[in-house]
């Protein structure tokens, strides 16, 4: 009794000096996240990205490993006196020659440049389903793991056969991380944020690239390798301190996560009763988890299935990959400086232009960086085309040998403004809750399809001739930049119902 009446007290205290200065708030029921003007942190938001986008770094020393590697271990830079190659294990057997010494054939080169590819179609398809059943952040520590025992794989083989089995792992985790990143940025993401957050992958796979390339010109393969197991492992130490997006736990009933995840990641005086109300009618309009005919049978996510794919073909369809692959050769056919010293140069405006991107894409929009990137693509390959028929059939070429440079730098810095980052990002934001998953999983797939049939076709295109292959890609960025000015609308600052009406046609 004694307890209530002190309660009462303190109550008709507060409703004294409340009226005094005008504040008719209980401190007792008052809750700051219930205030009608709240306001919200992006410091949490960009940290959580950034250490999900780590498995975009661990990616990008993946995907650029072979550049400064192959060199190394290739059986054509195996000197006389090193002894002979048994081509079964890829070992040299002499007496001179450590037993760690790997030389490769042609053969096998192209065997472990293939199995991280392969393995991305592995890891990509089911981490959609994985993510949808454990949650976003257990797959991606679950895909950390590959990561970490390729690495080791590489670092300690003797054999070609364990460069297989690390390059396939890390192929599986590159996958993986391509489909489970963008899912978790565009879920903990506030609207206006949406974009900057989403170009974080590339940057960061960017980064990764730049890394191998400057730390690979210094230190023997296998330091380099060993060095890349750091990336992972920070990877994994930093998942434990982020939270579970909140869509997800929203999808599995689990409110009051829900709303703790949202406090870590928005701050403490952001509106949580609002934001999670949205997100709730957002789930309720979609349901339980769809299928992969569900996904096709309705409007919405058929169009955004469309858009995404076509831009992850628009995206392999540059020729990015070729013309990086083929750099080296661009850069020694224009005669004015050190291809490595070129590679390093591109790596770094690679870098910095897809910050550039990160820093445009709220202000100028996701449509017209795309339309400006492949217009600028379209005209470099052109150019690139029109130098390499010149060189076919005349020698005036020699007197324009710069102009491979001036096209490689232009082609990079406009992909990393617009088709780099942004069908990672956009991919994020075309689709519901219910279907993200497995849509998700099924752009990433095609990406790395696309990833197939362009090597294949490169080789096919250049031999019949060097200038083949840059006119096709020209042709295609041709197309790709009438698709997004006619097909594509700005998604810009749009909640998803508004995205999704837009798919809808409504």
């Amino acid at each position: 009794m004694d307890s209530e009446k002190v309660v009462r007290a303190m109550a008709r205290w507060w409703q004294t000096v409340s009226q005094e200065d005008g504040d008719t708030r209980n401190p007792i029921t008052y809750d700051l996240l219930q205030e009608s003007e709240s306001r919200t942190s992006k410091t949490r938001q960009y940290v959580a990205a950034m250490i999900i986008c780590l498995g975009a770094v661990a990616a990008g020393t993946a995907l650029s490993w072979t550049a400064p590697v192959f060199p190394q271990i290739s059986a054509e830079n195996e000197t006389i006196n090193q002894g002979s190659l048994n081509s079964s294990t890829g070992v040299i057997s002499n007496s001179t020659s450590s037993k760690d010494d790997i030389r490769l054939t042609d053969s096998q080169i192209i065997w472990v440049s293939s199995m991280l590819p392969l393995g991305a179609l592995f890891g990509a398809l089911p981490s959609g389903y994985i993510a949808d059943t454990i949650g976003r952040r257990y797959t991606a520590m679950v895909m950390d793991i590959p990561f970490i025992l390729a690495w080791i794989s590489i670092s300690f083989a003797n054999s070609v056969g364990w460069l297989y089995l690390g390059r396939f792992l890390i192929g599986i985790s590159t996958g993986s991380f391509c489909v489970v990143a963008p899912m978790y940025i565009s879920e903990i993401a506030e609207t206006s944020i949406r974009g900057s957050l989403g170009t974080l992958f590339q940057l960061l796979l960017t980064i990764g690239i730049l890394f191998i390339y400057v730390v690979g010109a210094l230190v023997s393969w296998k330091t380099l390798s060993m060095l890349c197991i750091l990336i992972p492992i920070l990877l994994l130490c930093g998942l434990f301190i982020v939270p579970e997006t909140p869509v997800y736990l929203l999808k599995r009933g689990k409110r009051s996560e829900a709303n703790r995840a949202l406090k870590w990641l928005w701050g403490d005086y952001c509106n949580t009763s609002n934001a999670i109300q949205a997100i709730q009618n957002d789930l309720d309009q979609t349901g339980a988890d769809a299928s992969v005919k569900d996904l096709f049978s309705n409007r919405a996510s058929r169009n955004g299935m469309v858009i995404s794919v076509l831009l992850m073909v628009f995206q392999q369809f540059s020729g990015i990959n070729a013309v990086i692959f083929f750099m080296n050769q661009i850069f020694l056919s224009s005669r004015t400086l050190n291809p490595d010293v070129c590679t390093i140069v591109v790596g770094v405006v690679q870098v910095i232009m897809t910050l550039t991107s990160s820093l445009l894409i709220e202000k100028a929009g996701r449509k017209i960086l795309l339309i400006f990137s492949s217009t600028i693509m379209t005209v470099c390959l052109a150019m690139l085309g029109a130098y390499n028929t010149i060189q076919r059939h005349t020698d005036i070429s020699e007197a324009i040998g710069w102009l491979p440079l001036l096209c490689i730098v232009l082609f990079i810095v406009s992909f990393s403004v617009g088709y780099g980052p942004i069908p990672w990002m956009i991919m994020g934001e075309l689709f519901m809750p219910d279907v993200k998953g497995i849509a998700v999983s099924l752009s990433v797939m095609m990406n790395w399809v696309c990833v197939f049939l362009v090597t294949w076709l490169f080789g096919l295109l250049n031999a019949a001739g060097a200038d083949v292959p840059f006119w096709f890609f020209s042709a295609w960025m041709a197309v790709a930049t009438a698709y997004v000015a006619i097909a594509l609308q700005e998604t810009k600052g749009k909640s998803a119902n508004q995205i999704q009406s837009w798919l809808s046609g409504r």
